[in-house]
C-alpha cells in the first residue's frame, strides 16, 4: 500500500495582510503532480485544511477545485480528510456525502450512534487497489479535545476518554483485519515521545502534549498532523510521524517543508518513509539571519536582488540605531524589488544573552491566535504555563463567540430577506 500523508495546509492564510493564494496555489499544484506520478492507494490530509473556521468563498473554491484535479491525476485514490484544530468540522462535512463521489472521505468530527456510544464504523476506511482488492485499513481520527471524546454513556472518566477512543478504534480494526494488512491511524494533536521528550518548545510553540502511547497499539503509522515540523515522533516500529506543513506560516518556520511519502505491504512491517520536499515560489526570508546592526541590515536589503520574491523580515539589533524612519527608508529600498517588506524583528538581549520575556512586537502578534496570545499572557503574569482546564474553558469561550458572531449573521440574513 502507497500514501502520501500530508496536514496544516492553512489555506486563505495571509502574511501581514499579503494575500498568500498564489502560494497556496502552487503547492496544490505540486500535489497533484506528486499524486500523479506516484499514484497512491491513499491520501492522507491530517487537518488544519484552512487557517480560519470561516474561509473567504475563493479559499473555498481553492480547496474544492485543488481536491478535483487530485482526484483526476489518480482516480483510484482514495482521498481521506479529517478536521484540524483551525477547521470547522460542520464546513467540513457539509458535501461530505457529495465527496464520496469522488473517493474523497471527510471526517469532521467523532461519530455517535443514538445512544451516545461511538459509531465506530464511521472512523473505519478500507483502502482497496482498482480492482476492489483490500490493501489495508485507515482507523481516521480528527481533532477533538480530550473531554469531547465519548464517554460511553458516563463510563468512563474525563481523562480515560482520549486513550480509550483510540485504542477502541484499533481493536475494532484489529478483529476485521483477519489478512494481518497493514493499519494506518490518524490523529491532529501534539505528540510526544513515551520517554517524556518532546520536540522544541520552539518548535512546538509551548503547546500541551500528550505521550504517544495514550494513542493506542496495533497501527503501522500514525499520520500526525498539528506540528508544523515535519519529524518523526517513533522512527522504530511502529512509526509515528508529522509530514509537517508544506508551507511555512511564519518567518521562525525556516525549515524544509514537505509531504511524506510511505509505503508498506504488511501489519507489523516497519513502513518506509520518503519526503517530498514542497518548493515555495515566495520564501520567507530573514535578513541578515543574524541580527544586525542597522546600517548593516539595510545594506543586506539594498544587495538583496531585484527578481527575487521573497518575503523579508529584517533583523536588526536593539540600539540607538534604530530611528523612527526606519520603515520608511525599508520602504524606499524595496520600492523598485518583486520582495514584500513584512516587519523589523529587533533582537532584543539581556545580558546574560536570554530574551528578555516574550517581548513580542504588533506585527508578531498579529500572527498569534487569541490562544496563544492567552497562553503567553498568563505565563508572563504567573511565572508557569496555563493549566489544561483553563486552556480548555477559554478557548471553548472563544469558539462560543464565533458560533454567536455566526448566528447573528444568519439571523440578520433572515430579517433583511
Amino acid at each position: 500500500m502507497k500514501i502520501i500523508h500530508t496536514s496544516d495546509w492553512h489555506l486563505g492564510h495571509s502574511l501581514y495582510n499579503y494575500d498568500r493564494s498564489e502560494e497556496q496555489q502552487d503547492f496544490l499544484e505540486q500535489l497533484r503532480l506528486i499524486v500523479g506520478r506516484e499514484q497512491p492507494d491513499v491520501l492522507l490530509i491530517c487537518g488544519d485544511i484552512y487557517h480560519t473556521t470561516t474561509p473567504a468563498s475563493g479559499t473555498q473554491k481553492m480547496y474544492t477545485d485543488g481536491l478535483l484535479a487530485i482526484h483526476q491525476a489518480s482516480p483510484h485514490t482514495q482521498i481521506i480528510v479529517t478536521a484540524g484544530n483551525h477547521d470547522s468540522c460542520a464546513r467540513l462535512e457539509i458535501d461530505r456525502n457529495l465527496w464520496q463521489h469522488f473517493h474523497v472521505t471527510v471526517i469532521g468530527s467523532i461519530a455517535r450512534k443514538a445512544d451516545r456510544t461511538t459509531d465506530w464504523e464511521h472512523h473505519i476506511i478500507e483502502i482497496k487497489d482498482k480492482e476492489g482488492k483490500l490493501l489495508g485499513y485507515v482507523g481516521a481520527v480528527p481533532h477533538a479535545y480530550p473531554h469531547n471524546f465519548p464517554s460511553e454513556n458516563g463510563a468512563l472518566e474525563r481523562e480515560e476518554r482520549q486513550p480509550a477512543f483510540f485504542q477502541g478504534l484499533l481493536d475494532h480494526i484489529g478483529e476485521r483485519n483477519t489478512l494481518q494488512l497493514p493499519v494506518i491511524l490518524t490523529a491532529h494533536l501534539a505528540v510526544r515521545e513515551d520517554n517524556g521528550e518532546s520536540v522544541d518548545k520552539e518548535i512546538i510553540g509551548g503547546m500541551d502534549t500528550i505521550p504517544v502511547d495514550q494513542l493506542g497499539t496495533g497501527y503501522d503509522y500514525l499520520a500526525l498532523g498539528h506540528i508544523h515540523y515535519p519529524h518523526c515522533i517513533q522512527n522504530g516500529y511502529p512509526v509515528a510521524a508529522y509530514s509537517g506543513s508544506p508551507l511555512a506560516v511564519d518567518f521562525d518556520e525556516d525549515y524544509p517543508h514537505s509531504v511524506t511519502l510511505l509505503e508498506t505491504e504488511r501489519h507489523g512491517e516497519t513502513p518506509r518513509l520518503q519526503r517530498l520536499e514542497i518548493i515555495n515560489p515566495r520564501p520567507l526570508t530573514t535578513l541578515p539571519h543574524q541580527a544586525a546592526d542597522l546600517e548593516e541590515a539595510l545594506h543586506a536589503l539594498e544587495e538583496w536582488p531585484d527578481h527575487k520574491k521573497d518575503y523579508i523580515r529584517v533583523h536588526v539589533k536593539a540600539g540607538r540605531s534604530v530611528t523612527p524612519d526606519v520603515v520608511e527608508r525599508i520602504i524606499q529600498i524595496m520600492k523598485n524589488k518583486n520582495s514584500r517588506y513584512c516587519y523589523i524583528k529587533i533582537n532584543k538581549e539581556t545580558g546574560t544573552g536570554k530574551r528578555e520575556g516574550h517581548n513580542l512586537s504588533i506585527e508578531e502578534l498579529k500572527q498569534k491566535s487569541p490562544m496563544e496570545i492567552a497562553r503567553l499572557y498568563y505565563e508572563e503574569k504567573e511565572g508557569m504555563p496555563m493549566e489544561d482546564d483553563f486552556a480548555r474553558m477559554i478557548q471553548e469561550a472563544w469558539q462560543q463567540v464565533h458560533l454567536d458572531q455566526d448566528d447573528s449573521k444568519t439571523m440578520g440574513l433572515e430579517k433583511e430577506f
